[in-house]
């Protein structure tokens, strides 16, 4: 499950190997000129994806389970046997009740007559197939895969309003990190809620990575701390985890301007990942997060949490439409492996089928 991100170059593996170190570690150099007596071994392929597509498939049955509200309620316009007005209205209906919104849902009906024109479709499921072809390519733009190792260290700050689920994604984000041998440092710059803290270190311990903590110190040195000790310390990634914050609150989001402006003061190309967790529950709000957050930080990608159970999964289009953030993860549940990477196709299928 660490496909999200490219890993760090690491030696080359020994013949016959075939646990997930061998499948994360890039192909061996070429042999020498003048090769040992030994018989030559062939190099491995290219780095394989590390999810099966067992695992995956069981992913998107979890994922189209936890669509199923808002899926069920879009699939009742196609239980007719016409193509008419009347489907396209009770579409228009489905589509913003699933917090869609206006602009996504019309860009989606006009891309969708046209393929029904082109396509001369004559039936409903027709339609709907059409429809998620029509989805998938609004939502293409949010799929972009989260990268570490291009900068030494990587450095992240995780955003979100209290109960999105952050803390929480980061602790499944470092577990996924530690698991593929990439050396983590959390900054617990949370520093006004003690659980947080508390949290935070559990996830570390849980993990066996570094955590830098102080309790009510001020959460732009707890972070400016995190990233000199990173980079002393020879670290991978550094994931900084700040207060909840509704947008709102004006005082407050401009104390996560001022964590963002200490972070490049400790490294000036940081940080190199502002990531907003955002709850898929709140449907339309999830936007306006998105949007606030996004001009008071330069959000460069999303984690969507708790779409399980909602019936206002359509938000990703929404976003799609009107603010294109990369989405880096989706979550629905609280297992480690309920969170896994956006896949635009997957996501469209999961919520039409």
């Amino acid at each position: 499950m660490f496909s999200f991100f490219k890993k760090k170059p690491a030696p080359a593996p020994t013949a016959g190997a075939a646990d997930l170190r061998d499948a994360l570690a890039p192909a061996a150099a070429p042999p020498p000129a003048t090769p040992a007596p030994a018989p030559a071994v062939e190099p491995p392929a290219a780095a394989e994806p590390v999810v099966t597509e067992a695992e995956r498939a069981g992913w998107f049955s979890r994922l189209r389970q936890g669509l199923a509200k808002t899926g069920s309620s879009i699939a009742q316009v196609f239980t007719g046997t016409r193509v008419d007005d009347a489907l396209y209205e009770e579409l228009e209906s489905a589509l913003l009740m699933a917090d869609t919104g206006v602009k996504a849902t019309e860009q989606l009906l006009a891309d969708l007559k046209r393929r029904v024109k082109e396509r001369k479709a004559q039936s409903p499921a027709e339609v709907r197939a059409l429809l998620a072809d029509a989805l998938t390519d609004l939502l293409k733009p949010l799929e972009r895969p989260l990268e570490v190792g291009k900068q030494q260290p990587t450095v992240m700050m995780v955003v979100g309003v209290n109960g999105a689920g952050k803390t929480t994604s980061i602790g499944k984000l470092t577990r996924h990190l530690a698991g593929a041998e990439q050396k983590v440092l959390l900054a617990a710059a949370d520093t006004f809620r003690a659980a947080a803290r508390e949290q935070l270190a559990v996830w570390a311990d849980r993990n066996q990575v570094q955590i830098v903590s102080q309790e009510g110190g001020d959460p732009a040195a707890v972070t400016y701390d995190a990233v000199v000790a990173g980079k002393s310390r020879g670290v991978d990634v550094v994931i900084a985890d700040t207060a909840g914050r509704l947008p709102t609150q004006l005082h407050l989001m401009e104390e996560l301007k001022k964590i963002r402006r200490t972070i490049t003061k400790a490294e000036p190309s940081a940080p190199h990942e502002v990531l907003l967790v955002v709850d898929g529950n709140t449907g339309q709000n999830a936007l306006a997060q998105v949007k606030a957050f996004d001009d008071a930080l330069q959000l460069t990608g999303l984690i969507v949490t708790k779409l399980d159970g909602t019936a206002k999964g359509g938000v990703l289009a929404a976003i799609a439409r009107e603010r294109p953030v990369p989405v880096y993860f989706v979550g629905v549940g609280e297992k480690l492996e309920d969170l896994e990477t956006f896949d635009a196709r997957e996501f469209a299928h999961a919520l039409l089928d």
